[in-house]
């Protein structure tokens, strides 16, 4: 007897719902021959796997649900026969059978499934490169990839946007406090973005709102809330930004952050979090109403400028306070790609999800496609395997495609996957084996 230490009830059901066993000659463990007309439709919530199915069971067709289990004992373990849920089961799929019969008709599967299908699952479940089956993804057709990458897509936007849906629920929908509570995120990321977020959170927006034609007031506001205006210093300006950050302090009951919940080490100073806060400064004091310009710009370019801000004078020769440098760099093209890519461009896409604005949809979706790839080590595995991103897009749908896929091991609900365990050309699956639903493909370029 076949046993598989890492065969699931998902893989069973993946195997019946789509007709992967041997189907001649079928009957159940008393010899009923069975015919199946339709296998149901999987059942995601509590209650029998598949609903809705039509078999033919001993020359009678009966129509109800369907019930699957490794071993044919585990009905009773689960306690189905204590649960009205399970009444309507007119047919119980195993792999194994184990226990006496029940009432209902059992139809087993080990010898009907190809020992082959079950060995590649297991493979892909126990193999620790980086990706299994990242070899077979460059002969996908254009076509499949565009509809899985879309779904992909669709889901990282829905990620990266329900923080800031909570946000706009909390303040009745500001969306200019909610952009700048999101570009204070993508200022500090990767390293510092719960950092920023707090600073972000630590006054009201109202108040920054009103300091944006000062630049030094902002600065001050900034940093102080950040804890690094503590102390004493040399030079003259962090002396200047200490005593406005004290007037505002006292004027507005402000409690600052600890210092010591931002990080400096191994990093570039570019990225330093000094530098961060003085650009952003700089970002609210050059663009006033910041949403509502995002909205406005139609073209990467013009968006691109908005973010390449210059900080004050101050932070030309210096990254941190009091120590001087021979020469500073800004966020650079690099990091601001990452702000666009993380910030900008999923929160315009949530306002016109939210709104039913099409334009501003596509404009994310375009922008996406526009912007270069990401450069990282996920990015740069995926290339060394063949599977090389052109655009910020395709570095976005690689990324979710490996962080909740691949290291999840959800090879059942990915399209590559489900091909590789299938062993078929891909060429050869239909689209309803795909993992995807007509209502989540592209549709004039944005997604549903």
């Amino acid at each position: 007897m076949f046993v598989d230490p890492l065969f699931s009830e998902e893989l069973l059901q993946h195997i019946w719902q789509f007709g992967l066993f041997n189907q001649h000659r079928l009957s159940t463990i008393k010899g009923e021959p069975v015919t199946i007309i339709h296998a149901g439709t999987l059942n995601r919530d509590a209650g029998p796997d598949f609903t809705a199915a039509r078999i033919n069971i001993g020359g009678v067709e009966w129509a109800g649900n369907v019930e699957l289990h490794y071993r044919s004992s585990d009905w009773r373990k689960h306690g189905h026969h204590r649960n009205q849920r399970y009444d309507n089961v007119i047919l119980h799929v195993v792999f194994e059978n184990d226990a006496p019969a029940l009432n209902i008709p059992c139809l087993e599967l080990q010898q009907r499934i190809p020992k082959m299908l079950l060995k590649r699952y297991q493979q892909l479940k126990e193999d620790a490169t980086f990706v299994p089956c990242a070899p077979l993804l460059p002969r996908i057709t254009e076509e499949d990839w565009l509809s899985w990458n879309g779904k992909l897509m669709r889901e990282r936007f829905e990620r990266k946007t329900s923080l800031f849906m909570n946000w706009l629920q909390q303040n009745h929908f500001n969306w200019e406090e909610v952009c700048f509570r999101a570009m204070a995120q993508g200022f500090g990321m990767p390293v510092n973005t719960e950092a920023f977020l707090q600073l972000a959170q630590s006054m009201p927006f109202v108040l920054l709102a009103r300091q944006r034609p000062h630049l030094q007031r902002l600065e001050a506001l900034l940093f102080g809330q950040a804890g690094m205006l503590a102390g004493s210093f040399k030079d003259a300006y962090p002396q200047q930004l200490q005593e406005e950050y004290r007037f505002q302090q006292h004027k507005h009951q402000l409690e600052s952050l600890p210092s010591h919940g931002w990080r400096w080490l191994r990093m570039r100073p570019s990225a330093f979090p000094t530098m961060r806060i003085a650009c952003f400064a700089a970002l609210l004091h050059n663009t006033p109403h910041l949403f509502s310009r995002i909205l406005e710009i139609e073209d990467l370019p013009s968006l691109e400028k908005l973010f390449f801000v210059d900080p004050s004078p101050y932070w030309e020769d210096h990254y941190r306070f009091d120590i001087p440098a021979l020469r500073t760099a800004g966020i650079g093209k690099a990091g601001v790609h990452h702000i666009l890519i993380n910030t900008v461009i999923p929160l315009l896409h949530l306002y016109g999800r939210h709104m039913g604005l099409l334009q501003y949809q596509q404009r994310a979706v375009r922008f996406l496609q526009q912007l270069p790839p990401e450069n990282n080590r996920v990015i740069r595995a995926w290339a060394a395997e063949n599977t090389k991103a052109t655009s910020a897009w395709d570095s976005q749908s690689l990324l979710q495609l490996k962080q909740y896929y691949c290291e999840e091991k959800k090879c059942l609900q990915c399209a590559v996957g489900k091909r590789l365990i299938r062993g078929a050309d891909v060429n050869e699956c239909r689209e309803d084996e795909l993992g995807w639903t007509g209502e989540e493909e592209w549709e004039e370029g944005v997604l549903f």
